[in-house]
């Protein structure tokens, strides 16, 4: 479909656009059939537009992937949801109540290594890599292994008892891995691929684990710093993404999302009784397992969602609770350690989901 044939999504594109971003692309399917468009620039410097489906780093949306391994290995018998993780990984000593249904809901407790701001406002720093921007763009092609990440945070002071509380927590995921690895026997991308990226056929989308290149083509990423009373941005579309791991490190384009998303609310994936308990949201934040379920509009009407930033890329995702709706789109942006653009991006991400749903 083209853009003239739905003016108010290419004016909603290029607003975002114009709100500071670099460049955008967006991908629905509804009742009128699928729209693609794209606004702003694949690269500062030049004016090509970006890709209609270029590659990009997703961010959080990996949680809802390995949400859904999760439970689609709960649904063939390796592990239930009310486990204690401890049994199944007791190398990290964690607190014996932790189950494999607080790790997917964020209600665990455990720190955040990339760093966690509490409730007065104060900071506690995570991994180095995540504390300043320089710093951040120093260590960029530097490898951590998944335990590391882990150590890290359990030497930190949890935030609360186990199942008593919600807070994000990219740890919750990281553990998750290394769960599904020691049950399974592969890498989260065997398993991966075996359950979610050769069923639907998603060719464009990857776990890059250590590798640094995003595949052609896409848009380009960037981090923005001050050094010496200087302003520098850095192009950081090439980077190690092991220092987020599962909290944040695949890489996919809006066509692959859009199926992914469809698939899963359609019951490609889940036997229904586990869809539900997906979809099932915490009631401080509205968080299932893996996904984030938000009310839109007046007339009570659900979506269910995960949106992700990662240094310069960001990916949206939402459908509808049956699968027929649709709303991914990929963004690139010059990010900096203020998340200058955060506020922003929850303003263009609402008044999208308002043109669409």
């Amino acid at each position: 479909m083209s853009q003239q044939d739905r003016p108010e999504l290419q004016k909603a594109i290029e607003e975002i656009v114009e709100s500071g971003f670099t460049g955008v692309q967006l991908r629905v399917h509804d009742e009128r059939g699928e729209w693609v468009g794209s606004a702003g620039v694949r690269k500062l410097g030049e004016t090509a537009k970006p890709p209609m489906n270029g590659h990009v780093r997703i961010g959080s949306v990996t949680k809802t992937f390995a949400a859904t391994v999760a439970l689609q290995l709960v649904d063939e018998g390796a592990f239930t949801l009310d486990d204690p993780v401890a049994g199944h990984l007791p190398e990290f000593e964690l607190d014996p109540k932790t189950t494999v249904r607080m790790l997917l809901q964020h209600t665990s407790g455990v720190f955040n290594f990339t760093g966690e701001y509490y409730d007065d406002g104060t900071f506690a720093p995570g991994i180095p890599a995540t504390t300043s921007g320089r710093e951040w763009v120093d260590n960029r092609f530097r490898t951590y292994r998944p335990e590391e990440l882990v150590r890290l945070a359990l030497s930190k002071p949890a935030r609360f008892e186990p199942g008593s509380d919600w807070s994000y927590s990219n740890t919750n995921y990281v553990l998750a891995r290394l769960l599904i690895e020691k049950v399974t026997g592969h890498s989260l991308a065997e398993e991966m691929r075996r359950l979610i990226l050769g069923p639907l056929e998603l060719s464009g989308t990857m776990m890059p684990e250590t590798r640094q290149e995003v595949p052609e083509p896409h848009a380009h990423a960037y981090y923005r710093y001050e050094a010496a009373g200087r302003e520098e941005t850095v192009d950081v579309t090439r980077q190690n993404p092991s220092w987020i791991a599962t909290g944040g490190d695949m890489i996919s384009t809006t066509r692959d999302l859009h199926t992914f998303i469809s698939g899963l609310m359609g019951g490609k994936l889940l036997p229904a009784p586990l869809l539900a308990e997906m979809c099932t949201p915490h009631p401080k934040a509205g968080y299932g397992l893996g996904v984030m379920v938000q009310a839109v509009g007046e007339n009570g009407s659900t979506v269910i969602t995960h949106n992700g930033g990662m240094a310069g890329h960001a990916a949206l995702m939402y459908s509808t609770p049956d699968g027929s709706k649709t709303l991914t789109a990929a963004v690139n942006y010059v990010d900096d350690a203020a998340l200058a653009l955060a506020v922003p991006f929850q303003e263009a991400t609402q008044r999208l989901m308002k043109e669409v749903f």
